[in-house]
């Protein structure tokens, strides 16, 4: 048995593609799921589950949540392991003039090709500090996330993965309710 997070991608956000906690819920029981909890209005599920391939399991609940909602959105899968190394290459973890709520970790889909990853660096000019990590891309964003020009689509768009952000404190509680 293993314990997992399911980040969802798009939804809930700005008014668009709103779907109540409890129906996230309800697709990982459909599953055969269990242990479940959700934190916020995000999108974020902790479960366990007997499945080990967290491939296998993302395309589960991908295509149970098109089922039921009947639109497609991105699931981003981590283990409990795999978080545990999103907090041992924060880079911005010990640096208390960081405020935590603008460090952002953006939960990729897969690792970047290298040609991928030069086109983004060498595309980058703003003042928000990256450092890319395997499939996570942690952001610091010393003017707010609001202003920035740094939104996902740009990401997205120049690292040719999808991902979805969460700020640095939804991670750090995301992790608590794992530890359970």
């Amino acid at each position: 048995m293993g314990t997992y997070l399911s980040l969802f991608r798009a939804i809930n956000v700005g008014g668009n593609a709103q779907v109540k906690m409890a129906a996230l819920t309800e697709v990982h029981e459909a599953l055969g799921l269990s242990n479940i909890a959700t934190y916020l209005q995000t999108g974020n599920v902790v479960f366990d589950s007997k499945e080990i391939d967290p491939h296998q399991l993302t395309e589960q609940i991908t295509t149970e949540f098109e089922k039921r909602f009947g639109f497609h959105t991105e699931v981003m899968l981590r283990t409990q392991a795999e978080l545990k190394e999103v907090f041992a290459n924060n880079p911005f973890i010990n640096q208390p003039e960081k405020e935590t709520k603008w460090v952002v970790v953006m939960f990729l889909s897969d690792t970047p090709d290298e040609q991928a990853q030069h086109n983004f660096s060498s595309a980058f000019s703003g003042l928000e500090e990256l450092h890319l990590s395997g499939k996570e891309l942690y952001i610091y964003y010393p003017n707010g996330i609001g202003t920035s020009k740094l939104i996902n689509a740009v990401i997205e768009k120049k690292l040719k993965v999808t991902g979805t952000g969460r700020n640095w404190n939804t991670v750090t509680k995301l992790a608590e309710i794992m530890q359970r």
